[in-house]
């Protein structure tokens, strides 16, 4: 029983079951951090532009709040409630992997 591990994964969604944040709009929104760039977000994660801006858009439709700030000078980022946001996801993320560990370690001892 010692080789067996647990894989948790958590997504945030709305009252509709939408996707607000999971696994792969926190991957765009880091990577929108790190670029500055929707388009070199998209070619990172082989996905269209369209499809990196329709996530983004979904999220920013299910909170009502801009997650991501677009400026032709300056690029693309994070505003605050976007940062708020992948701040949290982080923390909950790690928090909920913390305590599917713990269970998980006391059921398959």
């Amino acid at each position: 029983m010692s080789s067996l591990r647990l894989r948790s994964r958590q997504w945030i969604v709305n009252e509709d079951g939408a996707i607000i944040i999971g696994e792969g709009r926190q991957e765009i929104f880091e990577n929108i951090e790190k670029t500055g760039s929707i388009n070199k977000t998209a070619k990172i994660m082989k996905m269209s532009y369209k499809g990196v801006w329709s996530k983004i858009k979904a999220t920013e439709d299910s909170l009502n709040a801009r997650i991501v700030a677009t400026n032709k000078k300056r690029g693309s980022r994070l505003t605050k409630e976007g940062k708020e946001l992948l701040e949290k996801y982080r923390l909950l993320k790690k928090k909920c992997l913390e305590a599917d560990d713990r269970i998980f370690r006391t059921l398959f001892k």
